[in-house]
């Protein structure tokens, strides 16, 4: 139970952090993208905007249905989110006055392209005692280089350094 109140604080620290910073730049999306910016008229996207709503290889919300999965039209990218409609939906909280969600969001966002597998090890490094600083700074310049996550590596810096300061770091 100690443990879990411990996580709680270094979580509660991290978020600290994270709000007193400027917000962070939206993310590029796609140059085919709709520049508009999008408000709660716009919510929700399915009903109200839908043509912007596309997967990774370019299948709208109507090409979607129990037809092209069966026939085997329908991939499995096809079913996963994109970072643009991430982005969008951020647009959306933003406007509406829910910006951590927003933040969330864009995280999220930038995390579409890193496979699943590398997803749930840097999940698992996170964790209290799994990791050293520097194991931890390597993946958050991994995040940045490899895979232009800026947001998400400035995230794990973070945690590095409150974890340090908490020694919850592996040693």
């Amino acid at each position: 139970m100690d443990d879990n109140m411990n996580i709680e604080q270094i979580v509660k620290e991290v978020m600290k952090m994270m709000n007193n910073e400027p917000k962070t730049q939206e993310v590029k999306v796609a140059s085919n993208s709709n520049p508009k910016k999008l408000t709660l008229k716009d919510y929700p996207l399915a009903i109200k905007s839908k043509e912007l709503i596309k997967t990774k290889n370019g299948k709208g919300l109507d090409d979607i249905n129990v037809k092209s999965v069966l026939s085997g039209e329908v991939k499995d990218d096809d079913i996963k989110i994109t970072s643009e409609v991430l982005l969008y939906q951020a647009q959306i909280a933003d406007e509406v006055g829910r910006v951590q969600f927003g933040k969330n969001l864009r995280r999220a966002a930038e995390m579409v392209i890193i496979p699943d597998a590398r997803v749930l090890e840097i999940y698992s490094a996170l964790r209290p005692f799994r990791s050293t600083k520097q194991e931890l700074l390597d993946i958050a310049t991994e995040l940045d280089d490899k895979y232009n996550a800026t947001i998400n590596a400035t995230l794990v810096r973070e945690a590095a350094d409150v974890y340090e300061k908490r020694s919850r770091l592996k040693v």
